[in-house]
């Protein structure tokens, strides 16, 4: 899991800094104020939430002994790939396209991520 969660991250954190320079460059002129702050918002939660699925796996390599803290390890991790998928995705589509609709989805992704820092916090709670 450590390494699937490393690589994950590496390509959540890269792609962010893709996404925001894209915005600031090529979607300036193309969207509205208000969708080019959803796109970016999108790409800043993404970023956060590769920073901490590597945090995850840092954690995940040094508790690998520990049994109590690696199944909600692995559960946050999972809840901040599934996450950004659903809400900052959401938030791309949303801006690229203007379907209104799209934005009814993003709390939910908004929903798994918190249940993802849930998960870290009872990893926590469980180390030895």
């Amino acid at each position: 899991m450590t390494r699937i969660f490393i690589l994950i991250s590496g390509v959540f954190g890269g792609l962010s800094v893709a996404a925001g320079a894209f915005a600031s460059h090529a979607l300036k002129a193309q969207l509205s104020a208000n969708y080019l702050a959803i796109f970016e918002t999108g790409a800043r939660y993404q970023m956060y939430h590769a920073l901490a699925l590597l945090l995850v796996a840092l954690l995940l390599d040094r508790t690998e002994t520990t049994a109590a803290a690696s199944p909600a390890l692995v559960a946050a991790g999972f809840s901040y790939i599934i996450g950004v998928a659903i809400f900052s995705g959401s938030l791309y589509a949303l801006s690229l396209t203007g379907i209104k609709w799209l934005g009814a989805i993003t709390p939910l992704g908004g929903s798994v991520l918190i249940s993802g820092w849930g998960c870290l916090a009872l990893a926590g709670w469980n180390f030895k």
